[in-house]
């Protein structure tokens, strides 16, 4: 064999489980067509949040008054410029996994990677030629790309997905947002605060229809105040782009309404990359377009694993990174745990944020728990208030019976920040009462993940 484990696909999950692998003594080589890093450090998860940085930093030149500071003139959206900085950071980000390859003597191959025959890759590589390499181990982590509709068909110039929205030529003078989670919202919101006019399209009767319901409708209500048209319970029946704007004819519980704008952007999901890569020739198993793997990310031939995008759970980079390192501890003779999806945080970098992990109020009830349920509005924060950012609130769900954690939902600013807490507290199967006798700092955010919880046993002090 060539190598101990060929993994191919270099994002947050492949390039994880490739340096861990290296690590443990594994000769390693990651396969990748396009850039080292994958969707989330070049299309993704990094330059959005640059891009929502650059939003961010031009709504505090708008209000800077609301903090005592006066600027002469009005602040301007370069958005060529706003463009620019993000794919700077993401090729940053790109040269730094780069850096980690060679650190860790990982062989990098730009290519095509394909199943072949058991323990056999062949790579159509970048430059044209063919070649086959082998492995005793073989991880897929081909990923996902944006989901396309039939009656929205993306064209690339006026009916997008999310990697055009990250380098029009101009920024639009107005958008429909077709599909309101995390990567619809944060669109939405940031061509909203530059200045475009945004409609946000959704099927389902809530946004960010995962989160809890409560933070959907309070998240709703902020984004409608800070300029968004949202229609929930709506369908985009069809799209017309043969004319200077797309006609977006959409149904409601009204009837049917006619919006025009410049971009229709779907986000309405991803689909993922299984096709191609000789899944079939060698007999993997999938089911509704995911790999089938067990508990330690194995298929159903030996030899062949698969995480990420491609197999079950939440399409996440995170998830995607520590599925990476339990499939390869396994493969190296370690005992890793399995992951548990129920303890996986969930963040919506728009503003405010949202982040969230465990049990709605309403999983929890259906799952047949008695609950207590603490809520502390940020209303209430002394670090908020001093920041400006007195908008939402931690809620905190328990099971009355044995006090056991059972799920947060935060809304508000910084909060992305703030869930890891919540992550270990869950992990380390922390009780309501550990939280609230756990000493935050004061003035911070984070004393209202403890208010929220002495709220839920009749014990706030701050409200």
């Amino acid at each position: 064999m060539d190598y101990d484990l060929i993994v191919i696909g270099s994002g947050p999950g492949g390039y994880v489980a490739a340096i861990r692998a290296s690590q443990l003594g594994l000769k390693t080589a990651i396969i990748e067509k396009e850039s080292l890093g994958g969707i989330c450090l070049n299309w993704g998860c990094i330059p959005t949040k640059a891009l929502l940085k650059s939003a961010q930093v031009f709504e505090y030149l708008n209000h800077s008054q609301d903090y005592g500071i006066k600027i002469n003139g009005t602040g301007e959206v370069d958005f060529g410029a706003v463009i620019k900085r993000s794919r700077g950071v993401a090729d940053g980000m790109s040269k730094g996994v780069q850096f980690l390859m060679k650190k860790n003597k990982i062989e990098v191959i730009n290519g095509f990677g394909k199943l072949k025959s058991k323990g056999v890759v062949e790579v159509k590589l970048n430059d044209g030629s063919t070649k086959q390499i082998t492995a005793t181990s073989i991880i897929l982590a081909t990923g996902g790309r944006s989901r396309e509709l039939p009656n929205i068909k993306q064209d690339g110039v006026k009916v997008i997905g999310y990697r055009q929205a990250m380098i029009l030529p101009k920024q639009p003078k107005s958008m429909v947002v077709v599909g309101s989670g995390a990567i619809g919202i944060e669109f939405a919101y940031f061509y909203n605060s530059i200045g475009t006019k945004v409609t946000v399209v959704e099927y389902l009767d809530n946004i960010v229809p995962l989160e809890d319901e409560e933070v959907s409708r309070n998240l709703q209500r902020i984004l409608k105040k800070q300029g968004i048209n949202i229609l929930t319970g709506a369908n985009v029946e069809s799209v017309d782009s043969t004319g200077e704007l797309c006609k977006v004819n959409v149904k409601t519980a009204t009837g049917m309404e006619v919006i025009e704008a410049e971009i229709v952007l779907s986000a309405v999901g991803i689909s993922t990359n299984i096709e191609g890569i000789g899944l079939e020739e060698l007999g993997v198993k999938t089911e509704r377009g995911k790999v089938l793997v067990d508990d330690y990310y194995k298929t159903n031939i030996d030899g062949v694993y698969a995480i990420g995008d491609i197999v079950k759970g939440q399409a996440l980079a995170h998830v995607a990174s520590a599925e990476g390192i339990i499939c390869v501890e396994k493969i190296a003779g370690q005992n890793p745990h399995p992951l548990d999806y129920n303890n996986i945080p969930g963040c919506t970098y728009c503003s405010p944020e949202v982040a969230s992990v465990g049990y709605t109020e309403k999983a929890a009830k259906e799952a047949g728990y008695e609950i207590k349920v603490g809520k502390f509005p940020f209303s209430a924060s002394g670090k908020a208030s001093a920041a400006g950012a007195k908008d939402g609130f931690v809620k905190l769900i328990f099971d009355a019976k044995y006090g056991e954690f059972l799920g947060a939902h935060m809304l508000g600013y910084n909060v992305t920040e703030m869930i890891a807490e919540v992550v270990t507290a869950r992990k380390l199967e922390a009780t309501g009462h550990e939280i609230i006798k756990s000493v935050h700092p004061h003035p911070t955010m984070s004393e209202a993940v403890m208010e929220a919880a002495a709220a839920a046993y009749d014990e706030v002090i701050h409200l």
